[in-house]
C-alpha cells in the first residue's frame, strides 16, 4: 500500500498531477495562514519616526542634486560652446 501512495505522489503525469493538486493547494493555503499570523504592524509611532526619515532624506538627495547640477550643467555648457569648434 505504501509503495501505491508513493506512487501515487511521485507521478508526474497530467493525471497524476491533477490528483496531488487539492492536497498541494491545501497545502498552499495552510503555509500562506502561519506566514500571515508572523506578520506585525509597526505602531503609529514608529510609522511616523520613519516617514519624517524619509522626508528629510528626500529634501537632502534634493539638496544635493540641484547643488551638482547647478556646478555640472554649466561646465557642460561652456564645453558645448568652446570645445566644439
Amino acid at each position: 500500500m505504501a509503495k501505491a501512495a508513493m506512487a501515487l505522489e511521485n507521478d508526474q503525469s497530467f493525471g497524476g498531477r491533477m490528483k496531488q493538486f487539492p492536497a498541494r493547494t491545501r497545502g498552499f493555503f495552510s503555509d500562506v495562514r502561519n506566514e500571515v499570523r508572523k506578520v506585525t504592524f509597526p505602531s503609529m509611532k514608529e510609522v511616523r519616526a520613519t516617514t519624517i526619515v524619509v522626508i528629510i532624506t528626500v529634501f537632502v538627495f534634493a539638496f544635493y542634486f540641484l547643488l551638482i547640477d547647478q556646478g555640472i550643467g554649466p561646465a557642460i555648457q561652456w564645453v558645448y560652446k568652446h570645445g566644439a569648434r
